[in-house]
């Protein structure tokens, strides 16, 4: 064997190690491409499985909601079966933007943000249930060395009230039935805003649901000239589900129900533990949740009341144009998921 024959051997030799390092390498990469995609598509699986089972639920902090506050906090939902995210907000109309942008499935709010929203888009949103209520949650407040007696003493004064509310609605509709128009009076003002306003003279008088009124008899500077009562309206609070996530869910939406009626039943049998959870949530004293609670009906109905109630309300805001016309509250109630919850 010569020198130049062995030289070529060992060139030969390393060029098939090095090849054979390159195949290894290329084989290794596949396998490494193959596992990760493996792992995104199982974690895309599972975190899309999530996304489908978990009901997103826009609630507000107020004493008519206690039974969602108490369903989230009790952990109630998962007791049924469901996982429930709960976004908490300090109104009915930003319940509702959460439905109508998509990020809820189910949200709660008054009865005038339920009907606007079902008046207007009725064939993606549907009312299910009432689940509190009280015809004298809503009061007007003034100051407690205010002068003023009645409704017409409120005529050319600064009304603070969050627009577009349930409390918004009544006030409007008070204030025709005792021949007032006081819309250039009102101040849009949310309820979080409202009690230091009044405390500091900034408002005449201001129109909240409970409890706020409550908070500012407690702190000492108001008191109340009269409720939004006597409009043969109970101002339900309404649960509005988005109809494609409820023809998709049905017995996730009946499983929601059952993980209200158990807080709609835990209230009523254990009412001062119920107001020390509504206390430690909205930063309240438990003697104003306790004052509060008395002026709500908290229960799980779809009654004739409540349709009563949703039937005057949607003709008073037909004739002040708030909507173009009475929704067919035989089409926007579906009153299906809690009937299948009764049976």
């Amino acid at each position: 064997m010569t020198e130049e024959w062995k030289l070529e051997q060992i060139r030969k030799e390393k060029l098939e190690r090095r090849v054979l390092r390159r195949r290894l390498i290329s084989v290794i990469i596949v396998i490494a491409v193959m596992l990760v995609s493996i792992g995104l598509i199982y974690s895309w699986h599972i975190g899309s499985r999530d996304r489908i089972e978990k009901l997103v639920f826009a609630y507000q902090d107020r004493g008519a909601d206690a039974a969602s506050i108490i369903a989230i906090e009790m952990g109630f939902f998962e007791m049924e079966g469901i996982k429930v995210e709960g976004k908490r907000f300090t109104s009915g109309p930003e319940c509702t933007q959460a439905l109508i942008s998509g990020a809820a499935d189910i949200g709660t709010m008054g009865d005038t943000a339920a009907i606007v929203t079902v008046a207007n888009q009725g064939e993606n949103f549907h009312i299910i249930a009432s689940h509190g209520s009280g015809e004298h949650r809503h009061r007007i407040i003034v100051h407690k060395d205010s002068a003023k007696e009645d409704l017409s003493d409120l005529e050319g004064q600064r009304i603070a009230v969050r627009k577009g509310t349930s409390t918004y609605g009544g006030l409007l509709s008070l204030s025709e039935r005792h021949g007032l128009d006081l819309s250039e009076e009102m101040i849009d003002l949310s309820p979080s805003l409202q009690l230091p306003a009044l405390e500091s003279g900034e408002v005449d008088a201001i129109v909240a649901s409970e409890p706020t009124p409550s908070m500012a008899e407690f702190k000492g500077f108001g008191r109340e000239l009269a409720t939004l009562g006597g409009l043969n309206n109970t101002y339900p609070i309404l649960l509005v589900v988005n109809v494609s996530y409820g023809q998709e869910n049905p017995e996730r939406v009946v499983a929601f129900l059952r993980g209200i009626e158990r807080a709609v039943n835990f209230i009523e049998e254990n009412p001062q533990d119920s107001a020390r959870i509504l206390a430690n949530i909205s930063g309240l004293p438990e003697e104003v949740v306790e004052r509060s609670m008395v002026f709500h009906d908290i229960q799980l109905v779809m009654d004739r009341q409540t349709m009563q109630s949703l039937d005057s309300m949607a003709q008073f805001l037909v004739m002040q144009s708030s909507i173009s016309k009475q929704p067919d509250f035989d089409t926007v109630v579906d009153t299906g998921y809690l009937e299948e919850l009764r049976r």
